[in-house]
């Protein structure tokens, strides 16, 4: 085969010009075929101890393999690249290069800085030794230049390896643009390519189309094949688009990329995780059975999975199906429990793998590891909404036991977390054996909350409102109300959850019988209400205004007709008709038209032989559809848990005949029932 010129008119062999007994030629002078051959043997025997230690596994001698081997790899590059630019060592040259780069890429999950200065400048060498500057030169118009330039066949497999690399770094950094313009060069394709099928995209269609450069028998040897590679490659760009248009709410389009991915080249974790993205998009489709089907293989695939099973409980969730919740949450807690593996940094199989190559913020983000108090948590709320007090108790009194062992227990806050603030999972806890009957451990409970929070409430508390403020149900981090500053909404949390707690004390205390200490808490908690001041440039709020203004002043609203009733109807036990009267009428101030407080306003009315205020309030009670729309008021507010129980209607004794009697009382006095 004749010599191939490069562009300058120099000889392919590399040979200088200057005179032979020049010290400057001699140290410039490319390498001989002694030095080729050993430099060949070195990598080979590298590369080749390198598969050996496949046996091995994967773990800290793998680490400590890839150490070597880089280190290794580094040493003979730079023995080569101390020598000038030339074609018949470039093939050697850029084989080592890819190699010690597969090291560093795995090593790091990408490419730092400083490797990709020295793929830069392994292509910039290729441009030397045929007589092109690449200088000042970006790394896509470099790879543009040196596929569109170089045309030696030699060089064909080697530059298409180390693409392959630098594709799997772009991809790497979602650079999916760059990735595609790469593989136009590769694939030698001068338009866009036909979709292989339905829903490939024209990067897969790219991919697929690439043909890897066959190596000859003697070419050196590569720690991984770059067949290997485009399959890696094509597997990742294909779970990549599928994230990407599942986080666009891309549907249709994700779930073809999605389905394409779990028929390519990737581990057992990453076919899991594709399932469960699988599970996800079909999920969020409206098709929950299909969902499932592939949540369940997903954990088939790989049974860590967890992320799969947390998504299977919210699956049920959806279709009503608790008692399989419950299950999937309970297996999910158990399989916390139990120490987290560690990821594998090195494979020896495959330094190049999907996982390094797909590492997005929704990835993230999906398969974040769960924390068990955040599980437990779950199992005790679905419990307590699902009627199971008896389980929901059990499980919050785990969680707390586990909330005070210490800071590894406990839960950063942040938008995503399952679980509340600390005082809430209290007062839930409070709640729930409330309802159980464990009303002394449920004043126990919340005695906690009162303690942990009497140095954190100011003697008055006044929120300047914003006109536009709105938000969400206070407890939650990272909900605050528009408006209003940070500490002053912690501030108004606190009292939310002292009043709360003092609540719960008093209906406690009514349930054991004991009035004089439920009017002693119930008054507490509405003292603690008077501290805030909800003020506009205006006037001072109150009553709906208030709600309407901030969302916890729904709450503050609630807690506070909670208490009135409370007290009023504990007075009436005591046989102090006229201080229940006030609390009532109050209550009703602060809530018009709810059914409760007119229920037991009528009652102390006529008891009072009040009777012509108790019939008027009748009348006004039936001929209006206040309370009606008040118990729809009440159920489309997003009270927080810890509420619902004391939410629930009154059923008054004497109702019936009370009714009975103001209608009689109406017909003989000649008005109209």
């Amino acid at each position: 085969m004749a010599q191939r010129l490069h562009p300058r008119g120099r000889a392919r062999s590399g040979e200088r010009s200057r005179p032979r007994g020049s010290k400057r030629a001699r140290r410039e002078a490319p390498a001989g075929a002694g030095s080729l051959r050993a430099w060949t043997e070195e990598n080979d025997g590298l590369a080749g101890g390198w598969r050996a230690s496949r046996s091995s596994g994967p773990g800290r001698a793998a680490q400590q393999a890839a150490r070597r081997c880089r280190l290794a790899f580094d040493s003979l590059l730079r023995k080569i690249q101390g020598l000038p630019a030339a074609l018949p060592s470039l093939s050697l040259e850029l084989t080592v290069l890819y190699n010690s780069l597969l090291f560093a890429v795995s090593e790091s999950d990408g490419l730092v800085e400083g490797e990709a200065e020295r793929l830069n400048h392994g292509l910039i060498r290729v441009l030397e030794a045929c007589g092109v500057s690449g200088q000042d030169l970006s790394t896509e118009e470099l790879w543009q230049k040196v596929l569109q330039d170089v045309t030696t066949e030699e060089l064909c497999a080697p530059l298409h390896r180390l693409g392959a690399l630098q594709g799997a770094v772009w991809l790497a950094a979602n650079c999916l643009g760059s990735v595609t313009g790469l593989f136009r060069l590769l694939s030698d394709t001068k338009g866009p390519l036909p979709s292989a099928h339905g829903g490939e995209n024209e990067l897969l269609a790219l991919l697929k189309a690439w043909s890897v450069p066959v190596e000859g028998d003697t070419s050196p040897l590569v720690v991984q094949s770059t067949k290997d590679l485009k399959e890696i490659l094509w597997t990742s760009a294909a779970f990549l688009q599928g994230l990407q248009g599942l986080e666009a709410g891309n549907l249709p389009a994700a779930l073809s990329l999605l389905q394409a991915a779990a028929s390519g080249f990737c581990s057992k974790r990453v076919l899991a995780q594709i399932y469960t993205c699988i599970g996800c998009c079909t999920q969020q489709m409206g098709k929950p059975q299909t969902a499932l089907q592939h949540l369940k293989r997903a954990l088939q695939v790989d049974f860590q999975c967890l992320s799969a099973l947390s998504q299977a409980a919210l699956v049920y969730r959806q279709l009503g199906e608790t008692d399989a919740e419950l299950e999937a949450l309970a297996l999910l807690y158990k399989a916390l429990e139990t120490p987290a593996q560690e990821a594998v940094s090195i494979d020896p199989c495959f330094l190049i793998r999907t996982e390094l190559l797909v590492h997005t913020p929704a990835l993230a983000s999906m398969f974040s590891r769960s924390h068990p108090s955040e599980v437990k948590y779950l199992l005790a709320q679905r419990c307590l909404q699902a009627g199971r007090v008896g389980e929901a108790v059990e499980h919050y009194l785990d969680l707390l036991a586990l909330l005070q062992e210490g800071p590894q227990h406990q839960v950063p806050l942040h938008g995503r977390s399952a679980l509340p603030r600390i005082p809430e999972v209290f007062l839930e806890a409070a709640s729930a054996l409330e309802q159980l009957g464990r009303y002394q451990d449920a004043i126990a409970v919340c005695e906690e909350i009162i303690s942990r929070t009497d140095d954190l409430i100011p003697e008055t508390l006044r929120i300047e409102l914003d006109s536009g403020a709105g938000g969400e149900v206070p407890g939650r981090a990272g909900s605050p109300s528009p408006g209003i500053p940070p500490q002053q909404k912690e501030s108004l949390r606190c009292i939310v959850w002292r009043a709360a707690a003092y609540l719960h004390q008093g209906r406690a205390w009514t349930k054991l019988g004991e009035s004089k200490e439920a009017i002693t808490r119930f008054t507490r908690c509405l003292n603690v209400l008077l501290r805030v001041q909800l003020v506009s440039a205006a006037s001072i709020h109150s009553g709906e205004e208030m709600a309407e203004a901030l969302p916890e002043a729904k709450v503050l609203q609630k807690i506070r007709l909670l208490a009135l009733l409370g007290r009023g109807s504990q007075f009436q036990e005591l046989g102090r008709d006229k201080e229940a009267l006030m609390n009532f009428q109050h209550s009703l101030q602060v809530c018009p038209g709810d059914p409760a407080a007119t229920s037991y306003l009528l009652q102390v009315l006529w008891k009072l032989n009040r009777r012509q205020e108790a019939a008027a309030l009748w009348q006004k009670v039936h001929a209006d559809a206040a309370p009606a729309d008040g118990q729809q008021e009440a159920a489309a507010r997003p009270y927080p848990l810890y509420l619902v129980s004391c939410l629930k209607p009154v059923n008054l004794p004497h109702d019936e005949s009370l009714a009975r009697n103001l209608q009689d009382y109406l017909r003989t006095s000649g008005q109209d029932p």
